[in-house]
């Protein structure tokens, strides 16, 4: 089964994940009392379904309860959500998205970190 594309998930649920990503997996009780602001136990038992049915999860018995773990690594689901941001906000134009970035935080930018990421440029164009 293929996963719903992480950057198409609700803000809560990307909170779950998050979460869980952290924890490398937990037990609604432990998403419930590390998530900020959260709702109610069934609320969370209910999002932590809808995430195993669109692929995210899995689970293991263990004891009396399930403990939910993610699916994919973080690092394949944030390569999921920067195609979803390329292609919901920038056309699919990493110049755009770049561009977009460097204006945002470009005064932030270290020479070091300029130099670094034109060794990334050139060393992906080889």
């Amino acid at each position: 089964m293929n996963a719903v594309p992480y950057g198409s998930l609700s803000r809560r649920e990307r909170q779950i994940m998050e979460f869980l990503y952290r924890k490398r997996g937990a037990s609604v009780a432990e998403i419930l009392k590390g998530i900020p602001d959260p709702p109610s136990y069934s609320a969370v038992r209910t999002t932590v379904n809808i995430l195993e049915r669109k692929g995210h999860l899995r689970h293991v018995r263990k004891g009396k309860k399930y403990l939910y773990s993610p699916v994919t690594s973080r690092g394949k689901a944030v390569q999921g959500v920067l195609r979803h941001l390329l292609s919901t906000y920038f056309d699919n134009s990493l110049e755009q998205a770049v561009a977009a970035l460097v204006k945002l935080h470009g005064k932030e930018l270290s020479e070091e970190d300029i130099r670094n990421l034109e060794r990334m440029i050139r060393k992906h164009r080889e």
